[in-house]
Formats: structure tokens, sequence, C-alpha cells
């Protein structure tokens, strides 16, 4: 994709959605050019989903970039974001809230976090039962955890072009939230849709986006 589809594709997106909705520009496997052409738009969020790759482009790129991590995390590198990384979207157990706090107090930070929520029918996908995020969110343990910041949830929706089982996962997401937000008010994020389904997940209460094709084209893989 060339450096004009790029900003173009960033001001149809950022024109055809709400302006309480948040673009995360997802940068995995793209070269630094592109992300400065979709930075040069006025794009500051961008997310990856392997640590080392966002290390990297966080080094070179401008340092008023919020990076968010998207990927499924791995506790023993959070070491290496913890300076930096604004929002961690794919939470999926206490143990990694409380890694994620004991790197955060090195840096005396306070990260934000999503707890991930399996919608999902396929079994690839990762995640927390709802049961369990209540758990998470009513035990003692979370309590002590002071440099974390549980504001939201994220789920990731069936890999399918069936609306109707789409639209169910993110309702079945948004009931959740809802319920949640009454007891816990600084949830308020709840990131869900992705290039081929975030409009119909804003529709039903997404205010958190993560779109990579859609903006940047498709990727090329390297093994």
């Amino acid at each position: 994709m060339n450096i004009k589809g790029i900003k173009e594709n960033i001001e149809d997106i950022i024109a055809s959605i709400p302006s309480h909705v948040t673009l995360v520009a997802v940068s995995k496997t793209k070269p630094v050019t592109d992300i400065l052409e979709a930075y040069s738009c006025g794009q500051r969020v961008f997310g990856e989903n392997k640590i080392q790759e966002m290390v990297a482009k966080y080094e070179e790129l401008p340092k008023d970039i919020q990076w968010h991590m998207i990927g499924h995390l791995q506790r023993n590198k959070v070491k290496y974001m913890a300076h930096f990384v604004d929002l961690i979207h794919g939470v999926d157990s206490l143990k990694t809230l409380q890694e994620i706090n004991k790197q955060a107090k090195k840096h005396n930070r306070v990260i934000k976090c999503l707890l991930q929520a399996k919608i999902a029918a396929e079994d690839t996908k990762f995640g927390l039962s709802f049961s369990e995020i209540s758990e998470i969110l009513a035990s003692s343990e979370i309590k002590e955890l002071e440099n974390i910041a549980i504001v939201g949830l994220m789920g990731m929706a069936t890999f399918t072009d069936n609306q109707q089982q789409l639209e169910k996962e993110f309702s079945y997401l948004k009931t959740f939230f809802d319920k949640l937000l009454t007891q816990y008010p600084k949830i308020k994020t709840l990131s869900m849709g992705m290039s081929g389904d975030y409009q119909l997940a804003i529709k039903k209460g997404s205010n958190m986006i993560r779109v990579g094709s859609s903006i940047f084209g498709v990727r090329n893989y390297i093994a």
C-alpha cells in the first residue's frame, strides 16, 4: 500500500466512527515508514502484538505515541515494555496482573490493563470467562496491586462472516460490561472490533477498535 493509501484509509475510518471511539492502528509487522505516515495524519495510538517489535519501534519513533500491547502476553517479557507501554489489552490471569504490577512499580508507573473476555466460539482464543473476571475484580489480591489500573474489557469475536454470530458475541460482552460498570465505575473501555467487524462492534457498544489491514493493507508475514 502506498503512502497516499494509508492517509486516505485513516481519514475514511475516522470520518466513519463516532468521536468517543478510540482507533488503535494495528501496526504489527509494518515498517516504521508506514507508522510515520499514519502519525503524520494525527494518529497517536498504535497496537503491536510482539513486545520485541514494539520495543524496537518505540525506540525509533516519536515519544508521544501511545503504544498498546494487543497480543497474548508472556509474563517473562513484561519487563521489556514496562517503562513505556500505555495499555495492555489481553490480560487473562491474576498472575499476569501481578507481574505487570511488579514491573510497573520498578518504573514508578501505573500501567492500564484490559481483562480479556472469552466470547468467541473458537478454542484457539485466549480469555477469561465472565465468572473468572468477576472473581479477579472482587479478589483481595487485586486490591494490593497499586501499579496497575484495570480500565476495561477486551474481547475477540469468532473469525466468521456470520453477522448474527458476531452480533451475538458483541452483545454478550456489552451486557456483561454494563453490569460491571455499575460496580466498578473505572471500567470504561470496551475494546472489541477489528478491520472486518469494527462497524458492527461499535453499533454494539465498543468504544475502542483495533484496525490494521484496513489502514496499512494486507500484512506480509515472514517466516
